[in-house]
């Protein structure tokens, strides 16, 4: 991979600029997307300040069924091992796994009603994160989905912190034919390691940021040697987000947001000190300091074997690693929401937790492929998914939705893939129905073309 050298000290791979999200051609100019975001009718909430979204991530799909919708009253090849425990909301209880959210379930809200059509890891993620009824196979999406969508509406040209970050980020989606300019600031490294940093922030020297201004001038004049009239609003969008990359690099306060070590012991601990826990605690600190959207990705070695939560009998014995993973998962869920809540930043920042989909309720048996001994699983189930809110001023302690009584099938308040984006862009204060993109073919492509904001789910309700 090309590599820009700026000085002997400092250098920087093309694709620190990919995950900047400020390269390739906007295929609107910055005189439109100003104009967009002038024109948005904001949610309340976001007038007065900026909003911003977590994304936790359960790559594979957890089972609703050992989490936020046991039922203990299934038969026996439905049920699996674990009680349900109650929590402090009276009528709510979840898996025995999660003691810790029992103890602050008022301070969240539990959907058991969210359904889709994608059947596959790549189908499920890009259905709920773009809102298209997507059934081909591709490990990209044709379509932008919600964050990249809401960080082109969204960006700051003048902020010297991403607007973007994947912490992990969420795969088998992206910003498609929005262009890599939308691309999350992905950060790879596991912060819970003694060594952790992202390279190259905030260290820039002198004469490295002198370097690096001049060598983004000379790239617009020799650019503009090529541009016509017509593409001369373009090229003005995208340095203006060259320029956001060069703020970002050069910035004291990027280098200090990623620096966890400036957290107290006592906090990182409350979190867990594992990459999870420090994961999220991560999160939490770039949200402080300006950062508006972040994925952030629960998967590596606290799932299991094959690291992820997509647990198949062939894959894992689903209730052992269920069972093994859950207190990592629980402690920093936990943690989060309440660091949200006693920080004052649960008005402003929405915090949802959620994979794909749900794993079947019947078990399944197959030989595990690593010890061939057999073993139980759960397999891909869009059907029926549980998940849970929290933040974004919206009214917790709630149940929304429920399932049969296998687990199988929705039989209360079913809640869309474009009911939940609707929820999630109008805490951004985006408006998605009158806005449209231009796609590879020049087809002007709809955000969204259904869905209603979950009214158990609206500040204002």
């Amino acid at each position: 991979m090309a590599r820009l050298q700026l000085s002997n000290s400092f250098s920087i791979h093309r694709r620190e600029f990919l995950r900047l999200g400020m390269t390739g051609a906007a295929s609107l100019s910055l005189a439109e997307l100003n104009r967009l975001r002038a024109e948005q009718p904001l949610a309340d909430s976001a007038q007065n300040e900026k909003t911003a979204v977590i994304l936790v991530w359960l790559i594979g799909g957890a089972s609703h069924l050992e989490t936020y919708d046991p039922k203990p009253q299934a038969p026996s090849d439905y049920r699996g091992p674990f009680l349900p425990i109650e929590t402090n909301v009276p009528g709510l209880n979840i898996s025995e796994l999660l003691p810790m959210h029992a103890k602050i379930a008022d301070k969240m809200t539990v959907i058991r009603s969210l359904t889709h059509s994608g059947g596959n890891h790549q189908q499920g993620a890009q259905q709920l994160l773009t809102g298209h009824d997507i059934q081909a196979l591709k490990n990209k999406p044709d379509h932008p989905d919600l964050f990249s969508i809401a960080h082109r509406l969204r960006y700051d040209v003048n902020h010297d912190i991403p607007n973007y970050v994947g912490l992990q980020p969420t795969p088998y989606v992206g910003p498609a034919y929005l262009g890599t300019s939308y691309e999350p600031f992905a950060v790879y490294n596991d912060p819970n390691l003694e060594n952790f940093a992202v390279p190259n922030l905030g260290t820039v020297t002198a004469e490295a940021e002198t370097r690096l201004t001049e060598r983004i001038s000379l790239r617009k004049r020799f650019d503009r040697l090529q541009q016509n009239l017509e593409q001369i609003q373009e090229m003005q969008a995208l340095n203006a987000f060259e320029q956001q990359a060069a703020n970002v690099l050069t910035s004291t306060n990027t280098r200090e947001a990623f620096d966890i070590k400036q957290e107290s012991a006592a906090i990182r601990d409350r979190y867990g000190r594992n990459q999870w826990g420090q994961q999220l605690l991560l999160a939490r600190r770039l949200i402080e300091s300006g950062v508006e959207l972040i994925t952030t990705t629960l998967n590596g070695s606290l799932c299991g074997r094959i690291h992820n939560w997509d647990d198949h009998a062939v894959n894992h014995h689903c209730f052992d690693v269920m069972k093994a993973r859950a207190p990592y998962y629980d402690q920093a869920v936990t943690a989060l929401i309440e660091d949200l809540f006693e920080r004052g930043l649960n008005k402003r920042v929405m915090v949802v937790v959620t994979g794909e989909f749900g794993r079947t309720p019947r078990i399944s048996y197959a030989n595990d492929s690593a010890s061939g001994i057999m073993q139980p699983g759960r397999d891909h189930w869009p059907n029926a998914t549980s998940l849970i809110f929290a933040g974004g001023g919206i009214p917790t302690g709630q149940i929304v939705g429920a399932t049969d009584p296998r687990g199988e099938e929705v039989v209360e308040r079913r809640i869309s893939r474009e009911d939940f984006l609707m929820t999630l862009y109008r805490h951004l204060g985006i408006d998605p129905r009158p806005i449209s993109f231009t796609d590879y073919s020049g087809r002007p492509i709809p955000i969204l073309l259904e869905g209603e904001v979950v009214p158990e789910l609206s500040a204002n309700s």
